[in-house]
């Protein structure tokens, strides 16, 4: 991982190293947090980031899941965090907000904690891999089901929701795998520990709805609003582990993954085994749209300086 020179720490720029917290930090321990994971690319204008609104308001949204009432505004965090990558002069990085209760009293109810925030922005490529994202990645339905509503709120993007998907990330690595795939506990696809899942059948896209514990994401959004516009019809419905052993091509979508093909389930491999023509065809337009190429993804895109 590679350092920058700050992290914005509850309305301040602290170096790197200083941003610390207390050991008996409420989240540390019961994983009180929400958080996002924002990209910021290189383009023409300087660094943009992308969907930088739509992060904060979701964000938000998650601490009132929680019961939190974030101190900052969307539009004081979007004025935080375009400072923070001109002051680590990043030209694109990866953005982790995260606000979480922190230090003063332990015990299971956390209201009595203050709400500490930080932003930290670095450099970080590919996330499942450059040969990944061109030639597509191993995955495997994992053991572990994916929490539900009745378990931990699905639609929040909580710190404590992740120990859930790091149990998945390592059974997949563990069996030879790159990702796993996680069914949610009425037996239907969810999605990956960190990313959404898009299968393709017959020229239609389907993806999980969130009824089925799939967390609304922003990249995903963006990828079914790039296929529709290529003239592709996207339907949201229950999806069984057998039909992304039978789909002409499957993709992953999220910020840290951005669009990466999967080309092979539990050794089943998926259309070709390659990535598919459809797939090529939004990944394509997704990183022109982010790297401001194309005129009409523009509002997407809110640039530093």
């Amino acid at each position: 991982m590679k350092e920058s020179k700050y992290i914005w720490k509850n309305g301040a720029l602290l170096p790197w190293k200083d941003a610390t917290t207390h050991v008996l930090t409420h989240a540390l321990h019961y994983g009180t947090g929400v958080f996002e994971g924002i990209r910021a690319y290189k383009t023409p204008k300087g660094p943009a980031i992308f969907r930088v609104e739509d992060h904060y308001k979701r964000l938000h949204n998650s601490a009132k899941i929680y019961g939190m009432t974030l101190p900052y505004t969307v539009k004081e965090l979007i004025d935080a965090t375009k400072n923070l990558m001109v002051e680590n002069e990043l030209e694109s990085g990866y953005i982790r907000p995260l606000s979480y209760y922190g230090y003063k009293v332990m015990g299971l109810n956390p209201k009595p904690n203050p709400i500490d925030t930080i932003i930290a922005a670095w450099e970080w490529g590919t996330y499942l891999g450059d040969d990944g994202v061109e030639n597509g990645i191993r995955c495997k339905v994992s053991s572990w089901t994916r929490l539900d509503s009745r378990i931990l709120p699905p639609l929040a993007k909580a710190t404590a929701n992740y120990a859930n998907s790091a149990l998945a990330k390592m059974e997949a690595i563990d069996c030879g795998y790159d990702e796993a795939i996680l069914l949610n506990s009425n037996g239907h696809i969810a999605e990956g520990p960190g990313e959404n899942i898009f299968i393709i059948a017959q020229d239609t896209i389907y993806s999980p709805p969130a009824s089925d514990c799939a967390l609304m994401g922003i990249t995903a959004q963006s990828a079914a609003k790039i296929a529709e516009d290529l003239g592709y019809k996207v339907v949201y419905k229950s999806v069984i582990r057998d039909e992304l052993f039978l789909a002409d091509e499957l993709f992953f979508t999220g910020t840290a993954a951005e669009i990466t093909p999967i080309r092979e389930i539990d050794g089943r491999q998926i259309g070709n085994g390659k990535r598919g023509p459809i797939t090529e065809k939004i990944q394509t337009a997704f990183f022109k749209a982010v790297k401001g190429e194309l005129p009409q993804y523009g509002g997407w895109l809110t640039y530093c300086k």
